[in-house]
């Protein structure tokens, strides 16, 4: 019986407008009735996901959220952290310098606001889905004392594409290297991924990986998609993913993620 599922959010729990289905609240209020955990697992910061926090009435004190892609794991209520592992500004720096040697644009997630050397529309994008303001301003010239949790190349999907072929073996090794949307392309902690993520809340909780479900759409989400007893992949995802699911549902704008819950959940 399956007992906890983690859900990405966007291109999976978010329909097109970034909102979340009637069916799919409806489910998850019933499995909180039936005392079973629902999890938003995703690469935003908590900022970012308040309002689906509300929506979806996940506010009990074991209620447990995935954040940062995983480097931050903690409740939703904010004051009990499970797992905490940022980069630091070393990291910023040399990716910065990486940048500019590949032409793409950078910037860096720190505590609920974004770092950029230069304003593009990528970190613009990043600011309004997260409501968070955008610093601009050198790479060199960052206090020293700011918590830097991720570093991302921002740029158009043809250019990260032709990057990630050519990243440095050194970059690779000292890194958790993910695609979270096409314009988005994260380093983290080496021991950052959601599937850690997931494991350290499921652990918390006394669940069994067996009694996971893990869902979602982008290379970010493979790891917990791999941990999980049911690996599911959305209608919508990149076959990279499909591939690695044991289950493919429908897409985000078919309530991909309310059919999974009816069939293997309530």
């Amino acid at each position: 019986m399956y007992k906890l599922m983690a859900v990405d959010l966007d291109g999976t729990l978010l329909d097109e407008e970034k909102k979340i289905s009637e069916r799919c609240r409806e489910n998850v209020r019933r499995l909180k009735e039936m005392g079973k955990k629902f999890v938003l697992a995703t690469g935003r910061p908590m900022r970012g996901i308040l309002p689906y926090i509300e929506t979806l009435d996940l506010s009990d004190e074991n209620d447990y959220v995935v954040i940062y892609n995983g480097a931050l794991v903690l409740n939703t209520k904010g004051d009990k952290i499970l797992y905490n592992q940022p980069v630091s500004l070393d990291s910023y720096k040399e990716l910065y310098e990486l940048s500019k040697r590949f032409g793409v644009n950078i910037h860096a997630l720190a505590n609920e606001k974004v770092l950029t050397p230069k304003y593009n529309p990528y970190t613009e994008i990043e600011s309004a889905f997260n409501h968070i303001p955008i610093i601009e301003g050198p790479v060199d010239e960052v206090d020293p004392s700011t918590n830097i949790i991720k570093v991302m190349f921002v740029d158009e999907p043809e250019k990260l594409d032709s990057v990630i072929p050519l990243l440095p073996g050194w970059v690779k090794e000292k890194y958790s290297i993910l695609r979270s949307a096409p314009i988005f392309l994260e380093f983290l902690d080496k021991n950052v991924n959601k599937g850690v993520g997931v494991s350290i809340i499921a652990n918390e909780l006394g669940i069994k990986p067996e009694e996971v479900i893990c869902i979602g759409d982008a290379g970010n989400d493979i790891a917990m998609i791999k941990y999980a007893g049911l690996g599911v992949a959305m209608g919508n995802a990149t076959e990279e993913v499909k591939a690695a699911a044991d289950y493919v549902t429908a897409a985000n704008t078919e309530d991909g993620v309310a059919k999974v819950i009816e069939k293997f959940m309530l």
